[in-house]
């Protein structure tokens, strides 16, 4: 698989930091600072993964997003100095994987590629179906028999509760947005309605987290959704 990472970057400074941080992490790195030039460099050289600045001179990022995902599912970190709640929830919902908001540190921005560059690779080797059984912590999930145990008990989950979770393991390790879980489970006429998202996500932890108050796999992104690590 490839190990190069595009840079659409505007800002000569932080695209050199980014190839020092990035080729540090033994990654091969391109480079550019226009949509439109990333968008035929995606295409031309076929890069493992888009470090994407939002604010770029032809164009917003977000159109970028939106433009590459009528044909392309690689892997998408932006990194914006628009740090507000709002400002990610609509780049995630546009189709970006992860974001992070400037000023950011190098061992962050590392984790995050890597973390990214783990499910693509992961993605790339299945074949077709999903592993039947995901086991994370005490748990164990059984999607051909629709059962899960938690330390050799077996735990009762409504339909939606049960779909809930087959959403999160999906796309572990990925935030997904309130309107995305809610769309997908509830249906698009809920789409605004955080509430009931909160109340199901507070019953999963307490049936599958050891500690719901300190949970260590149904993560909350303040303001945006939910992150779900195995």
């Amino acid at each position: 698989m490839s190990n190069t990472i595009l840079i659409v970057e505007d800002e000569p400074r932080i695209r050199h930091f980014l190839r020092l941080a990035l080729e540090g992490d033994g990654c091969k790195v391109l480079e550019t600072s226009t949509l439109s030039s990333g968008l035929s460099m995606v295409g031309e050289q076929k890069p493992s993964l888009v470090v994407l600045d939002l604010g770029l001179p032809d164009g917003d990022g977000l159109s970028f997003i939106s433009q590459l995902r009528t044909w392309s599912d690689i892997p998408v970190l932006v990194l914006s100095a628009r740090s507000l709640e709002a400002d990610k929830v609509e780049a995630l919902d546009a189709g970006a994987d992860d974001y992070l908001a400037k000023p950011f540190g190098v061992a962050e921005l590392l984790a995050r590629v890597r973390a990214l560059k783990r499910r693509r690779e992961k993605r790339q080797t299945e074949t077709g179906e999903p592993e039947a059984i995901v086991q994370f912590g005490e748990v164990i999930v059984d999607r051909a028999k629709r059962t899960i145990v938690r330390a050799d008990e077996a735990l009762h989950l409504t339909p939606r509760e049960y779909h809930l979770v087959t959403v999160f393991l999906a796309q572990p390790g990925k935030v997904l947005t309130q309107r995305q879980l809610l769309k997908e489970v509830w249906g698009g006429g809920h789409a605004e309605d955080g509430h009931y998202l909160r109340i199901y996500v507070g019953r999963l932890r307490q049936k599958l987290e050891i500690d719901p108050t300190q949970p260590k796999h149904l993560l909350t992104e303040t303001g945006v959704g939910y992150r779900f690590m195995l």
